[in-house]
């Protein structure tokens, strides 16, 4: 209806019908009996989609070529554009139509099989008047066709160019300012319409006048698009990027959870571009200051959030070349306080105040001590003894996780092969297990974790990793790695079974030993469906030839209920709290094993070593 309008008063002025097609179906009906200029082919229909009804109307010899101009509404999708020109469309038109443009390459197509018909009227002419003079009039009448039709191709090149250079900068090949004003205004309609929220980060690059200055137009220009290239890296496929002009950019970031994620891809951005360019063999070293705008929070409009968020830049310009700052002050305190705790985590790694404490896992039904797991502390200078989860969830630096991760395995690796050093009975027999939980599973991962065995001499048997089940959610990468690992010996467990739903066929295709029962579900033991779901998450382990461990056993009710259960190891605070290194050998060189039928249900059975000032 709306193509209709446009056209309709066009079709009076230039003298030619309209005519409409409520499917591809009826399109191929049509091109069966009509002559047609031009057809204007949706993308999406119901029964044959607009490629399909385009690859059936160019095969039919009347109608082969007829140009087709798509419209559709799925704007910047690369995909179906070359699906489309891959099928013989003349054009792609993106909703909203802008009516001159529509109109215009109507007329201009209409105008073509008009000038094709007179020809051909003009050509059945002359062969009547003169036979002699025909050949030598149709050379000169093709030579004007196709004249008229380079002339119609080179303005539909011209017109292609117009309309990329309208939406994108053409250094960077990001969005340009009028597209991105256009793209924000329709996040704020989408955004009140669902009551959902976007953010818009404002970013300028620091000392670029100076380089541009000292080291040339060009070099600057280069700068730009590397500038341009890292923030597409750093950002999400779904992400708008724009070039405002000069050396500022913008990024708008929608969907679920864009609040929350603004200052976290502000941090990627800034480490991104923390590393030198490389240009004409110079290294050149910028950096780029940020400032975040949260909708509706700190604007009302599309206008007034972008001042805002300039704002905040300016802001983060005066306060420390490089830095993030929000435009709400709150915001900015609490990530003042996020920055503040990774350098005093930086510090910690340095300084050595990172320690494991150690927590033992019996087997059942007998209760012997078969593994040792390390856990991460750091002793904090003012806040005492903090355990990981408490101060690594909030650290976005993944350099400084995968430090830390890695002093943690070189750590409790040693500590392995510095027992078996001992020489007691019971260690020998005692796996290390280390929680992954810091790391991503990269391909370099299995080769780190066989170099630590190798430094301290460790056989990898004797290492068991606990990797959490969100990070086994990507297979793609994950699965090569994990059977390095396994082909070299080194055990594998899946941690907090049930937290991530992982698929079955996940855990049936990759190659680990155990799993580990999320502390959740051992805690909801004996309350309505809670020992049902532990059953089932056992018989499921079972089912595909894993171990069962349980964490988090802190009465003998719920000992008693995965001992029956069939479940294989347990842990927790039933059986003992983490220990210091020298605490943990002595319990292991006593041999001690845990009664798992104590009659008192909330007595530990297990005597653990006497820490200085304290009572048993």
């Amino acid at each position: 209806m709306a193509l209709e309008s446009l056209l309709s008063e066009a079709t009076r002025a230039q003298h030619y019908a309209l005519l409409k097609a409520r499917s591809g179906h009826e399109a191929l009906r049509m091109v069966l009996n009509h002559d047609f200029a031009v057809i204007l082919l949706d993308a999406n229909m119901p029964g044959m989609d607009g490629f399909e009804t385009a690859e059936a109307i160019h095969s039919h010899p009347r109608s082969s070529a007829v140009p087709i101009i798509f419209i559709t509404a799925h704007y910047g999708d690369e995909r179906h554009r070359l699906e489309a020109y891959s099928k013989g469309a003349a054009d792609y038109l993106f909703t909203p139509v802008i009516p001159q443009v529509l109109q215009t390459k109507v007329a201009v197509f209409v105008d073509l099989t008009r000038k094709n018909l007179e020809l051909q009227a003009k050509t059945r002419e002359l062969s009547l008047l003169n036979q002699d003079l025909r050949v030598q009039r149709v050379q000169d009448l093709e030579r004007i066709n196709r004249a008229l039709e380079q002339e119609v191709a080179e303005r539909k090149v011209a017109e292609q160019r117009a309309q990329a250079l309208s939406i994108r900068d053409p250094l960077t090949n990001l969005v340009n300012r009028r597209s991105l004003i256009a793209q924000l205004e329709h996040a704020v309609a989408s955004a009140d319409r669902h009551g959902g929220e976007f953010a818009l980060l404002f970013l300028d690059l620091d000392r670029f006048k100076q380089i541009n200055d000292s080291l040339g137009h060009e070099v600057g220009d280069e700068l730009l698009r590397q500038v341009a290239a890292r923030l597409l890296a750093a950002v999400r496929v779904s992400d708008v990027v724009a070039r405002l002009g000069g050396d500022e950019f913008v990024v708008l970031l929608e969907g679920r959870g864009a609040g929350a994620n603004a200052a976290r891809v502000a941090r990627k951005i800034e480490q991104a571009h923390s590393r030198p360019f490389e240009i004409n063999g110079q290294r050149i070293a910028t950096s780029t200051s940020i400032g975040i705008g949260l909708y509706p929070q700190d604007g009302g409009s599309a206008a007034q959030l972008m001042k805002n968020a300039d704002t905040a830049m300016y802001h983060a310009k005066q306060h420390r070349r490089g830095s993030i700052e929000f435009f709400r002050e709150e915001l900015n305190t609490r990530e003042r306080e996020r920055a503040q705790w990774v350098t005093e985590l930086q510090a910690a790694l340095a300084g050595g105040q990172f320690d494991l404490l150690y927590q033992p896992r019996a087997a059942l039904p007998d209760g012997a001590i078969c593994a040792v797991e390390a856990l991460l502390y750091w002793r904090h200078p003012r806040h005492g003894l903090i355990a990981a989860p408490r101060f690594l969830p909030d650290v976005a630096d993944s350099l400084l996780l995968e430090q830390v991760c890695e002093w943690m395995l070189g750590a409790a690796c040693a500590q392995a092969a510095a027992w078996r050093a001992a020489r007691a009975a019971p260690v020998a027999q005692v796996v290390m297990a280390v929680d992954l939980a810091l790391l991503q599973i990269r391909p370099e991962l299995a080769a780190r974790v066989l170099a630590h065995l190798r430094r301290c001499k460790l056989g990898a048997g004797w290492l068991e990793l606990e990797i959490p089940e969100h990070l086994l959610l990507d297979t793609r990468d994950s699965a090569a790695v994990l059977r390095q690992l396994k082909a070299a010996g080194v055990r594998l467990t899946v941690d907090d079974f049930g937290s991530a739903g992982a698929a079955l066929a996940m855990l049936r295709d990759l190659p680990l030993d155990a799993m580990k029962i999320d502390r959740a579900f051992v805690r909801a033991i004996g309350v309505e469906r809670g020992t049902d779901m532990a059953a089932a998450i056992v018989h499921l382990g079972r089912a595909l030839g894993l171990r069962v461990l349980a964490q988090g056993v802190h009465s003998a009710g719920q000992l008693a209920v995965l001992k029956s259960l069939g479940c294989d190891e347990f842990q927790g605070e039933l059986l003992s709290p983490p220990l210091p290194a020298p605490d943990m050998l002595a319990l292991l060189q006593a041999g001690t094993q845990h009664q798992t039928t104590s009659p008192n249900p909330n007595q530990a059975a297990l005597s653990t070593p006497k820490k200085r000032g304290q009572s048993r």
